[in-house]
């Protein structure tokens, strides 16, 4: 499978890679967060060419993560603001950061601290269960096929094919999906 392809897999975390699997990518949504806006504020902050950058902001704009607005007209300007898609990929990098603080930081601690401004209290991100507050542990969780790996499987046994890898699954899926998307509403 090709990279351009990614967003075709029957799988959200494949998905979710191809509007934010790039290395600078994260990062512009990072100082976003921290109030960064400007063309300007990101590439002072971050380092990246103009080029680069432009690119970045634009497939974020155009994927809905961020929405350009006009701060001046002569010349035209324009700010950089998180939309509801973006301001959900809170969870992300704070889950993003903790993973950095536990596993590189090379033995001298976060670079970073994270206050709640509700309880005043240093805090860290916590994934727990949505319906029963426990914390979710990977040998705790099952993944379940959803609606659209469901109907494929279903359409493979009532065929008496064989299920493909769990790679292939996804893509064929997905395919199995777009060409047969009216029959299945």
């Amino acid at each position: 499978m090709k990279w351009d392809d990614i967003d075709q897999q029957v799988c959200s975390v494949a998905r979710a890679l191809s509007v934010l699997g790039e290395r600078w990518t994260l990062l512009i949504i990072r100082d976003a967060f921290r109030g960064n806006r400007r063309f300007d504020e990101f590439q002072r902050s971050l380092g990246v060419t103009r080029h680069r950058l432009s690119e970045r902001l634009g497939k974020l704009v155009d994927e809905g993560v961020l929405t350009r607005v006009a701060y001046m007209e002569r010349p035209m300007r324009y700010e950089y603001r998180l939309t509801r898609k973006g301001l959900a990929l809170y969870p992300v990098l704070m889950t993003l950061s903790q993973w950095g603080d536990d596993w590189m930081d090379d033995g001298n601690g976060p670079p970073q601290r994270y206050r709640h401004s509700l309880c005043g209290k240093q805090t860290r991100a916590v994934l727990s269960c949505s319906e029963c507050g426990e914390p979710l542990r990977p040998e705790e969780v099952s993944v379940q096929a959803g609606e659209v790996l469901s109907a494929y499987v279903a359409h493979l046994n009532a065929q008496g094919e064989p299920l493909p890898s769990e790679g292939e699954l996804a893509r064929e899926a997905a395919q199995y999906w777009r060409e047969n998307r009216s029959e299945q509403a």
